[in-house]
């Protein structure tokens, strides 16, 4: 019996995913994303953060084909066996970082980033941030474009952009990395224990406005921010075999 008879198709709005959803759609039985066993991803690595975020507390797998640019968290795409390549897939479990997020007004707002939590100024002038990390002040303070926070499955996004580290699966680290860091002028961040707390507190938050932001959602004027791994969330992902997340990762450091 397969694990996966009722499947779920989700494209980005491009011509080549809907193509492309289209075509599998006439070839495979299909249900809706809330009724369906996997849901198949279509387009880049936007759609299925997106799908990943739609579906992040039904625990159902979610198995990308690239129709997108990067593709990072993708497979290749091929309309023929993917009944035979669902089955043989191999599971990635991930966990999102949570984000409370106080503004100027006192108001509390709250996400959930698979990628990353970051901090970025809003203006010509640089944010200046205090970081804590378990209640502990650890840099009083930092002046830079901004900060982020990462898991290791965004390790290889904006925080890799930024200078950060790539980081492992399977490791149990958060990154710390800044942001066009001015001073202090030697730091380059930190790798902090996944149980880790994080706080960020703005200086001057009404002379310099930053932003803060989770995946997609953004929040302005903020004025402190806590995260953390929400490692009572689980979203799976699903590879052809031998080109797994952790492999993925892997690859990246090598070039």
């Amino acid at each position: 019996m397969p694990r996966f008879h009722r499947i779920a198709f989700v494209a980005s709005p491009t011509r080549e995913s809907r193509e492309a959803a289209a075509a599998l759609m006439r070839r495979y039985d299909h249900v809706t994303p809330e009724d369906a066993d996997v849901v198949v991803a279509l387009g880049g690595d936007g759609v299925m953060l997106q799908v990943l975020h739609r579906m992040m507390d039904s625990g159902k797998p979610i198995y990308g084909m690239n129709r997108g640019t990067v593709g990072f968290l993708m497979n290749d795409f091929r309309e023929e066996g993917l009944i035979e390549r669902l089955e043989q897939a191999q599971r990635s479990v991930i966990h999102p970082l949570s984000m409370v997020a106080i503004d100027t007004e006192g108001r509390r707002h709250t996400a959930r980033a698979i990628n990353e939590v970051y901090m970025l100024r809003q203006t010509h002038q640089t944010a200046k941030l205090r970081i804590l990390v378990d209640g502990k002040v650890r840099l009083p303070e930092l002046i830079a474009d901004g900060v982020l926070a990462a898991t290791p499955a965004g390790s290889t996004a904006y925080n890799l952009s930024v200078g950060g580290p790539i980081l492992p699966l399977n490791a149990h680290l958060l990154a710390l990395t800044p942001i066009s860091a001015f001073r202090p002028r030697r730091w380059h961040g930190a790798l902090l224990p996944h149980h880790a707390q994080i706080r960020i507190e703005v200086i001057e938050p009404e002379h310099r406005p930053v932003s803060a932001v989770a995946d997609h959602t953004e929040f302005r004027r903020v004025c402190s921010v806590d995260t953390s791994l929400d490692r009572t969330t689980e979203l799976v992902l699903l590879h052809d075999p031998g080109h797994g997340l952790d492999e993925r990762i892997l690859r990246e450091q090598f070039g």
